[in-house]
């Protein structure tokens, strides 16, 4: 059998209690101690029963993350990234997608498949902040995405507009400036792409370069297909335009794929840009510029977000925007000196 709390404490020179409050995560322990205590559960290999733990705590030790896609790479990642961060918590997460649909985000957020959950993290496509908190679970939630919180609920996010204004940027910088926008869902209400779009056209006005609606097109989701598609409509449009920003790397590998078919060099004829930095991205031929959000730090600030509003919960703190970091990443589709046109 494997040591118990006892035995750590035993050991470590300390009380139980102090040991219960370094497994969990209590925060009024000296360094010194925790230190001390961290050191004899891993001598001692101990293993904390999480389940009887939270059940003293009142608590079910799962969380749900609600996604309006599981296959989507960038989601899939993510959702990589929480599943790893919640051991850190004794979390398990479940996983759960709603397509985007109002009627399945409501479901989900009335209860997940009857599991009582010690809180949500959740990225809407299709209800708005007010709805999010008028649901009967009063379990807590942080928002993930760019639906604007409206101040009502820890919100995590990258600064979507300023990421699309400097990739726009860095399309103008290599010489173009005929810069077509895939990937505008005016159906939708979750403002990612609202906030891409509005980016690309402040680089623009910022540049001097006009900018028209024959150059921004719509989809109807953000797949490759939808990149082919766009791809196909814009060069039978006639339309001049010799770089594309799109809205996710998935469209733009949709899209880099049917100009190479039709003909076009990627990047001497068009420069080809996307969003997310999802690895196929990486070794696409060639290799897609992006975006590149710092997943790790949103996961890790969602989940921080949600422990406090847990340990909390009958003092909860003003609601949060939190913005985490983003770079370029500038390959091959898309290089600096523009390709040799």
């Amino acid at each position: 059998m494997g040591a118990n709390l006892r035995q750590v404490a035993e050991r470590a020179g300390v009380s139980v209690r102090t040991v219960s409050n370094v497994v969990s995560g209590f925060p009024l322990v000296s360094p010194q101690t925790r230190e001390r205590v961290q050191r004899v559960i891993d001598e001692l290999q101990y293993k904390p029963n999480a389940a009887a733990r939270h059940l003293r705590g009142g608590r079910s030790g799962l969380v749900a993350l609600v996604l309006p896609e599981i296959a989507s790479p960038y989601f899939g990642e993510l959702a990589g990234h929480l599943a790893d961060g919640a051991e850190a918590y004794a979390w398990t997460l479940l996983v759960q997608q709603t397509g985007g649909d109002a009627a399945r985000e409501r479901e989900l957020l009335d209860g997940v498949r009857g599991q009582s959950v010690d809180g949500l993290i959740v990225s809407p496509w299709a209800l708005s902040p007010a709805e999010l908190t008028r649901r009967p679970d009063s379990a807590p939630l942080v928002l993930l995405g760019e639906q604007d919180a409206d101040g009502l609920l820890d919100h995590v996010a990258i600064d979507n507009v300023a990421a699309a204004a400097a990739l726009t940027r860095h399309l103008i910088e290599s010489g173009r400036t005929r810069i077509a926008a895939v990937g505008l869902q005016p159906h939708l209400e979750n403002g990612t792409a609202a906030r891409r779009a509005q980016g690309y056209r402040q680089a623009l006005a910022a540049a001097g370069i006009p900018y028209g609606k024959e150059l921004e097109v719509d989809v109807k989701s953000l797949h490759r297909a939808d990149g082919a598609a766009a791809m196909n409509r814009l060069l039978d449009s006639g339309t001049e335009f010799d770089a594309v920003f799109c809205f996710t790397d998935q469209l733009a590998l949709g899209a880099m794929h049917v100009a190479i078919e039709r003909g076009l060099r990627v990047p001497e004829d068009l420069a080809v840009a996307g969003f997310d930095d999802i690895e196929d991205g990486r070794y696409a031929n060639p290799a897609l510029t992006t975006v590149s959000p710092d997943k790790a730090a949103l996961a890790d600030a969602a989940l921080a977000c949600l422990a406090e509003r847990v340990a909390r919960r009958d003092d909860p703190p003003p609601a949060r925007r939190i913005i985490v970091p983003y770079h370029l990443e500038v390959r091959g589709s898309a290089p600096l000196n523009g390709g040799s046109r």
